[in-house]
């Protein structure tokens, strides 16, 4: 299991993002990252097995500014996956398991396909997820075919232009939960990620559900 993270901020979301993502710490132990929408997408990952978050990214996130970020601890694979599609420019960040993830990746090869994050012959999860999604009209039914396709569960985190998609996993195995405090917005894995920041609960999503959540506050995108 990986621990992600977003917040939407009023002013430069970097600091909050950096704590918000350690606070998910214990729940992966290979990767960690943290993307950031400002003049454009910036991204940091670092290999944390035998480290510590905040080591590892004390000086990075000083250097990535706007309003709008993403971080996850990773269990596996390296994230954010940033991609440039017919959606523009987005970041993405994943929690969950793919049991069909070597059929899928072998399909998307057959229709022409390629990635780029590839180990040991293995594709990365989250970029499959991420090819998956761009085969739909628009994001959220990117992200509905994808729920479709594969067998097994993801949560995720989708950083664009338009804000964050926050997308629960249709089984309802991994929470995500969106926080508030002031004019200020964040979703997270665990509840107890941002009490020490002076967040509070606003909702759990539903499993399945999809939300946006940019400086407006959140708005349900599917039920």
């Amino acid at each position: 299991m990986s621990g992600i993270f977003g917040v939407v901020s009023k002013e430069d979301c970097n600091e909050d993002l950096f704590y918000g993502t350690d606070y998910h710490s214990h729940l992966g132990t290979q990767f960690a990252g943290l993307a950031v929408f400002g003049k454009d997408l910036q991204r940091k990952i670092h290999d944390i097995r035998g480290s510590q978050f905040k080591a590892k990214f004390h000086e990075d996130y000083k250097k990535i500014t706007g309003n709008m970020g993403i971080g996850v601890i990773s269990a596996k694979d390296e994230q954010p996956i940033v991609i440039n599609s017919k959606f523009g420019p987005f970041a993405i960040i994943t929690n969950g398991f793919i049991d069909n993830s070597a059929s899928l990746s072998k399909k998307l090869y057959r229709e022409g396909k390629s990635f780029s994050e590839v180990t040991d012959g293995k594709v990365n999860l989250t970029e499959l997820i991420a090819k998956l999604i761009i085969r739909g009209r628009n994001i959220v039914d990117g992200i509905n075919k994808m729920s479709s396709l594969i067998l097994g569960s993801c949560s995720l985190l989708l950083l664009n232009k338009d804000g964050i998609y926050a997308a629960r996993d249709r089984l309802g195995v991994t929470p995500l939960t969106i926080w508030r405090r002031g004019s200020d917005w964040a979703v997270t894995t665990e509840t107890s990620a941002l009490l020490n920041l002076g967040y509070k609960v606003v909702k759990r999503l539903e499993s399945n559900e999809i939300v946006l959540i940019n400086k407006s506050g959140f708005k349900v995108k599917q039920k």
